[in-house]
């Protein structure tokens, strides 16, 4: 799995990943290596408790799982899409990304 961060918080600074256009011809062309599209593309967030709603609702008609952290300040959610482009995988981790606190793996 690629790694890559959305934004998040670091030693309570916040820290931005920025998708500028350069990192997203190199992310597309990694997707494109790995897959081959159509393919089933897993999503994997962390987000602060509270936040899982804004997840969710960005996938309304695919399959999620949580899993809450030993103390419950944060949710581990996966998400599978059969996704039918590298484009739509990148969009949606720019949608995602909105969300505060969010770290994608």
């Amino acid at each position: 799995m690629l790694n890559h961060r959305a934004p998040r918080k670091y030693s309570g600074a916040p820290v931005f990943f920025t998708m500028d256009q350069n990192w997203i011809n190199s992310f597309r062309s990694k997707l494109d290596q790995h897959y081959q599209w159509p393919s089933l593309y897993i999503f994997k967030f962390i987000v602060p408790k509270g936040r899982e709603q804004e997840v969710k609702n960005l996938f309304p008609l695919h399959t999620v799982t949580e899993k809450a952290s030993r103390e419950g300040n944060y949710t581990s959610i996966t998400i599978q899409i059969m996704a039918p482009s590298s484009d739509v995988v990148i969009e949606m981790y720019q949608k995602a990304s909105t969300v505060e606190g969010l770290i994608a793996l």
